[in-house]
This record gives C-alpha cells, sequence and structure tokens, in this order.
C-alpha cells in the first residue's frame, strides 16, 4: 500500500491536518507545518482568532461519522493527520469522549481511505502512571500502568492508534509528550493558572500559591510542534516517542524560575499549603534517546527562555 505520506514527500509539499488547532499545541503544530511550507487544515469544535491564518473546518471530531470524516480528508488530499485533541476536562466521561471515542472516530475515518494518511498521536507522559524517580528518566519500555481517569483514557486512546498500526489500518506513530510550557498555555492548566494570577498582582502584592511537592519534566510546546514535524516524516509506523527536556525541576524551581523571567522580585510567591490535584505521577522525566535516535530531534528551548516567551506572549 502506497502511503499519502510518500506521496507528500515525493512532492514535496503536504496537507496536513491538524485535529485540535485551536489548543496549546495544535496551534503550533499548525504554524510548525506552515513555517516547513506545507498547506494546513484547522479542525476543531470552534474556531479561534488565530485559526484564520489557514483554512478551517469546524467539527467535533468525536461526535463526527467515521464517513464524513473520510470524505473530509479526502476532499482535501491530506497527507498527514495530527491528532492533538483533549485538554483540561473534568469528568471520566468527558475524558473518555476527548480521548477515546474522538480517537477511535479518527481511526475508522482514516481506515475508509484508499491511500491511507500518517496519523501523528499526541499522547501524554502520564500514561506511564506512577514511576519511580530513574537518573536515566522514564524510556518507552516502561509497561504503562495508569491511575487516573485522565491517563488511563489518554493510554487507551494512544493504543487504539498503535493497535491499528500494528494491523495496517492506519499508518500512524505516537508521542508522549510530558507537561508543555511557551506560549498560550491553557488557562486550566498549573501555569496557565499561575500566569493569569501573575498578571492580575498590583505593585507589592504577593501572590499566595500551593504548590505541589513533586519533580515534572516540562518541554517547551514548539518542541512539542517540531518533533511532530518530524515524526510526520519518519519511517516509524507503530512506535512510541517520548518527548520532554529530559530533566526534572521541582514544581517550586519551575514557579521561581517563571516569576523571574516575569521580572517581578523574590518573594512575589507566597507558598500555603493544601492538596494538589495531578494528572499523573509526582515525578516526570521523559528518556529521549529514542527521539533523538530515530526522528534526529532534540528540544531547542531552555526553561527559563520558554517561561519567558510565555509570559510575554499572554502581555
Amino acid at each position: 500500500m502506497v502511503t499519502a505520506d510518500e506521496v507528500g514527500r515525493a512532492t514535496g509539499r503536504r496537507t496536513v491536518a491538524v485535529l485540535g488547532a485551536t489548543g496549546t499545541i495544535g496551534r503550533q503544530v499548525a504554524a510548525a507545518f506552515t513555517r516547513a511550507g506545507h498547506e494546513v487544515l484547522g479542525v476543531a469544535r470552534h474556531p479561534a482568532p488565530h485559526t484564520a491564518r489557514h483554512p478551517f473546518v469546524p467539527l467535533d471530531v468525536a461526535e463526527a461519522d467515521p464517513r464524513d470524516i473520510a470524505d473530509l480528508l479526502a476532499e482535501r488530499n491530506v497527507d498527514v493527520v495530527v491528532n492533538a485533541t483533549g485538554g483540561w476536562v473534568v469528568t471520566e466521561e468527558a475524558m473518555h469522549h476527548a480521548h477515546v471515542r474522538l480517537v477511535e472516530r479518527m481511526l475508522a475515518g482514516v481506515a475508509k481511505l484508499p491511500t491511507r494518511p500518517r496519523v501523528v498521536h499526541v499522547g501524554s507522559i502520564h500514561e506511564y502512571g506512577f514511576v519511580s524517580p530513574d537518573p536515566d528518566g522514564i524510556d518507552e519500555s516502561v509497561p504503562p500502568e495508569p491511575t487516573t481517569p485522565y491517563a488511563r483514557t489518554k493510554l487507551a486512546g494512544s493504543q487504539a492508534v498503535l493497535e491499528a498500526a500494528r494491523t495496517g489500518d492506519v499508518d500512524g506513530v505516537v508521542l508522549r509528550p510530558v507537561n508543555v510550557c511557551g506560549p498560550h498555555p491553557s488557562e486550566a492548566s498549573f501555569l496557565g493558572t499561575v500566569l493569569n494570577r501573575l498578571r492580575a498582582l498590583t505593585p507589592g502584592e504577593r501572590l499566595e500559591l500551593v504548590i505541589a511537592d513533586a519533580a515534572r519534566d516540562y518541554v517547551d510546546v514548539r518542541d512539542v510542534a517540531s518533533a511532530v514535524l518530524v515524526a510526520a516524516d519518519a519511517a516509524a509506523s507503530g512506535t512510541v516517542f517520548n518527548i520532554g527536556r529530559g530533566e526534572a525541576p521541582t514544581m517550586r524551581e519551575l514557579v521561581t524560575t517563571l516569576v523571574e523571567a516575569a521580572g517581578f522580585p523574590p518573594g512575589t510567591v507566597k507558598e500555603t499549603g493544601g492538596a494538589v490535584e495531578s494528572k499523573g505521577g509526582g515525578w516526570t522525566k521523559a528518556d529521549i534517546r529514542r527521539a533523538e535516535r530515530v526522528l534526529g530531534w532534540r528540544p531547542a528551548i531552555g526553561l527559563r527562555a520558554s517561561l519567558h516567551d510565555m509570559w510575554k506572549a499572554a502581555g
């Protein structure tokens, strides 16, 4: 079977459908493919101001008929489908809808096409569950054992892509990025919340904040987008790639770096007690050697620069 990805490589220019184009990762993926000279088709339930830069189709993929999905991809001659959907939904039912049902509908639509596009599915490092700290980080051989609803449903979506690739129904790869930072974070995320609260401070005011006693790898969202870009070309169907910076700063270090990058004086944040809800483990650090070896990918943006750009973009 000749895949659409192989056809696209021959011509040098491809059409890329970005599902979840309005989200934190999706908008950067769309920008990365546009800069690389490809045609981008944004897909999401509703448009956003930045989606006006490229063709956009309003569609709830989780509710769409697979035949309609196939017709859309065929009509637009899509070579690559990037699933950057999902997000900060609350209930397990909503998570299943966003992380499992949507993926199943997408895969069923792709499977109906005579020429299969490459599918790049953005999963999550939290799919591995709670992992004990390891100097080398979490590699792709670690058996996933998720315990939270978010992690369980994200894993189910990733496994569906991998199984479809194994059976030949899809030419697909799975990326498992760590938590993301950088421009335009979700307002419901930890960094998005801290960012908005910092912006609302009056001169001399302190920010009271509950900070998890945890250490987590954070990678710039633009580095995730660059990983998606190279994964769209890689001869690696059915493969999982962990995407991160390969470092595990504490959450206190993360907050301190953000406060400094934003230009606030020391002591701006006052830590308070309280419970912190997490979507995954208290420690994450990605082993990115497979991504380096197979994709030729490495993160290019340091943590301080990423947080500075996040603050600047918010302004």
